[in-house]
């Protein structure tokens, strides 16, 4: 639930563990309070506390405490999430829950209000769109038997947001938001929205509101032949919603958002060598010049709610979504001996067995290539994804018990289309000069598709003390990829069509138990499932989850703790250039049974009344200790896991992971703290000690913020992140060492009305 008044952490996180797997949390504040709630997994209203699985619900309020614009520090407040890092700015993260792999986030749903918001989370899940956190109101992360709410993706959980609603002050009238920003590296934020409902009461209302989102930075790194290495974001949404009168028979209500964003940012996948990451994490080479990334997104969706009476109500939302997508980057070098070419991570990994296309990488002042030597590659992709999904929600009583039942069916059809070619580049004295264009689709010339039907019936049992949650998700998909000719730009000629069908059933349970007023045992147990993708002649990934633990809060006092198993009867890996690339763009690999278990706690006080001080106190942790490994023997040519013994730690799963949190909070000022510890971990599967040159550096960070109220409407904002400049490795992929974002500063005026 959304913790509305009390704005302090420890009494968040209290209401927050009580977020459970079919829990109630309210929608932000200031939207309809009963709108979205059988679309997303914390909104039916059922008592959260007595019913099982693991949740995590992050409200305006603590999303407002440092202002984040990056997701990844957002999720460090929540246990269990594994996350590899990749350009510092959380434009395009890459997050797994509990151990599964990261890359893109394809092995986890992911929604924006309801909204499966992957440009085709079926197709092509590893996608390059995610939504932009200044202009959500609230984050969710849901695990264990909470996941089979949500598809295809359920072995690990699921990550929902919730954009900014329409402002509802109860006095009518316009309402809003004005933050003005920036901070070195040339960083600059514009967050505005206007709006409100209009109208009387006693007679239907209207809600309007109009956001935009304009974000701009240079970069934090530093290109060798010059220019920026950062990012130009604006982001537009407009929302209409129609409410049925007070005291209505029926009462109703219906949402229509429609949101465009537009994205222009200078990054590469062009990492450093290690020995030249050392001396300079945050250099860029000139074979990295005329890389950049462009991507338009559209959303449209129809919200719609009826009461038909207190027991019986049903949701309906429609949606569809559209994403075109050109990455034109350095892709590979032509070998010193002409006769193919070599990847950027080979070369990057050991330059003194490349010498030659070391070189041409680095391009340095008075050098030159040969003619065509860098292969640079057009990934334009355009992807769309429609559907539509009714919930029937009923509650009654039966045999001694209150029955919260829910059924859902969802329709939903997406699809990915490649259209990719490569262009040749000579270094010349340190300047790119092209000298072949390639012919549109020439390198990858091919369509992904899917539809799917997805059923889902839940049943929330409660007893006295015990509380039941039975459920299953049904899923029906069918896969199909069409690759026409390289030289069939018109797709005129002949296509090579595969086709698949996959139906599973996937069942779930949660379960608490009240031993008293303020403690309550956890369990849960569900199926997972990744669906395949098109083409793909891998298996689907499959495991069984399990979850058991213990909530307790009294007061300003809450603690979780949850032990969770994943045991996997086959864990699949997906080819993409962003996992280094050196496959085949868009093979699968079957690595076979493998099991990650781990510990999850979140503990938080507010000590102001303990110490007797006039400010609230409140204080947090957040830690996660992960087990991951193989149990399968196997030789695979995915990169991160290349040749696999039993037993061997399964790649970029870090063992533990700590956050602690502190703040400050007076009738006018607050500021906060935030410490994030993240373990050592290794870049690609093995054992033992992990070599240098596979190392993913620890890194303890410190972030802080603070905020003074000028007024009832404006205040003066702050933020430091990683404040004291901690210099580290994030990743190996997808080529070379990579750094995190060193010390950044923002600051500004916030305006409220």
């Amino acid at each position: 639930m959304i913790f509305r008044a009390n704005p302090t952490l420890a009494k968040g996180v209290a209401l927050a563990l009580a977020c459970t797997a079919a829990g109630a949390a309210e929608p932000a504040p200031g939207a309809d309070t009963n709108a979205l709630e059988r679309i997303v997994v914390t909104a039916t209203r059922i008592d959260a506390a007595n019913t099982g699985g693991s949740v995590t619900f992050l409200d305006q309020d603590m999303l407002a405490q440092h202002d984040y614009a990056d997701v990844n520090r957002v999720l460090r407040q929540v246990p269990g999430v594994n996350i590899v890092e990749e350009e510092g700015f959380g434009i395009r993260p890459s997050i797994g829950i509990r151990g599964s792999g990261t890359d893109r986030n394809s092995k986890i749903a992911v929604m924006e209000d309801g909204v499966p918001i992957a440009p085709a989370p079926y197709s092509a899940p590893s996608a390059y769109y995610f939504p932009r956190m200044p202009r959500m109101a609230a984050v969710e992360v849901s695990k264990g038997p909470a996941a089979i709410k949500y598809g295809p993706q359920t072995v690990a959980g699921a990550l929902g947001m919730y954009s900014t609603p329409i402002p509802d002050d109860p006095a009518g009238g316009v309402g809003g938001r004005l933050d003005l920003l920036g901070g070195d590296f040339g960083t600059y934020r514009v967050h505005g929205l206007a709006g409100g409902y209009f109208g009387p009461g006693e007679q239907e209302r209207i809600g309007v509101s109009l956001e935009t989102l304009q974000e701009r930075s240079t970069g934090f790194k530093d290109l060798d032949s010059g220019g920026d290495t950062g990012y130009r974001i604006q982001d537009y949404v407009g929302k209409v919603a129609l409410r049925s009168p007070e005291g209505a028979e029926r009462p109703q209500w219906l949402e229509f958002k429609l949101q465009y964003s537009d994205e222009n940012s200078d990054e590469t996948y062009v990492g450093l060598a290690l020995d030249d990451f050392r001396a300079d994490p945050y250099r860029r080479y000139r074979g990295s010049q005329v890389d950049e990334m462009n991507v338009e997104h559209w959303t449209a969706q129809a919200t719609h709610r009826i009461d038909f009476s207190d027991r019986l109500d049903l949701t309906t939302i429609a949606y569809y979504t559209d994403t075109a997508r050109a990455w034109y980057k350095l892709n590979d070098v032509r070998n010193a001996a002409d006769t193919g070419y070599a990847s950027l991570t080979d070369v990057l990994a050991d330059p003194s067995a490349f010498p030659t296309e070391y070189a041409a990488i680095v391009g340095a002042p008075g050098t030159s290539s040969a003619p065509g030597a860098l292969r640079v590659r057009n990934n334009a992709r355009e992807y769309y994804a429609a559907g539509v999904q009714s919930v029937l929600g009923y509650s009654f009583a039966a045999a001694g018990a209150s029955h919260q039942l829910e059924a859902s069916v969802r329709y939903h059809r997406d699809e990915e289309d490649r259209f990719q070619h490569d262009d040749r580049y000579q270094m010349i004295d340190g300047r790119m000069l092209r000298t072949s264009t390639g012919a549109p689709g020439s390198q990858d010339n091919r369509v992904g598709e899917a539809q799917a039907w997805a059923l889902y019936v839940r049943d929330t049992i409660a007893f006295d003390r015990l509380t039941l949650a039975p459920g299953v998700r049904y899923e029906s998909i069918e896969l199909k990829r069409t690759t026409y000719g390289t030289a069939d730009p018109g797709r005129d000629g002949p296509a090579t069509i595969a086709r698949d069908t996959v139906d599973v059933l996937l069942p779930g349970l949660g379960i608490t138990y009240g031993l008293n007023a303020d403690l309550k045992l956890v369990a849960g147990v569900h199926r997972g499932f990744v669906n395949p993708s098109p083409g793909s002649d891998a298996d689907a990934e499959e495991s069984w989850n399990y979850e058991a633990g213990l909530r307790f809060a009294r007061g300003d006092v809450a603690l979780e703790a949850i032990a969770f198993l994943v045991d996997y009867d086959n864990l699949v890996g997906t080819c993409t250039a962003s996992t280094g690339g050196n496959c085949i763009i868009g093979d699968q690999f079957d690595g076979g049974e493998a099991r990650v278990h781990g510990l999850e706690l979140v503990a938080a006080w507010d000590a102001g009344d303990a110490l007797g001080s006039p400010w609230s106190l409140p204080l947090s942790a957040v830690y996660t200790w992960t087990d991951a490994e193989f149990r399968t023997a196997f030789e695979s040519d995915f990169e991160e896991w290349g040749d696999v013994e039993a037993g061997d730690d399964m790649p970029l799963v870090p063992e533990h992971q700590l956050t602690l949190n502190a703040g400050l909070e007076a009738e006018r000022w607050r500021t906060y703290l935030t410490m994030n510890h993240v373990d050592e971990t290794r870049s690609t599967a093995g054992s033992g000690a992990i070599p240098r040159d596979e190392r993913i550096d620890r890194r303890t960070l410190l972030d802080l913020s603070a905020e003074y109220d000028l007024s009832d409407t404006a205040s003066l904002f702050g933020s430091v992140s990683n404040l004291t400049d901690e210099t580290y490795n994030v990743a190996f992929r997808p080529a070379g060492a990579r750094p995190g974002a060193p010390r950044s500063w923002l600051a500004g005026v916030k305006i409220r009305f």
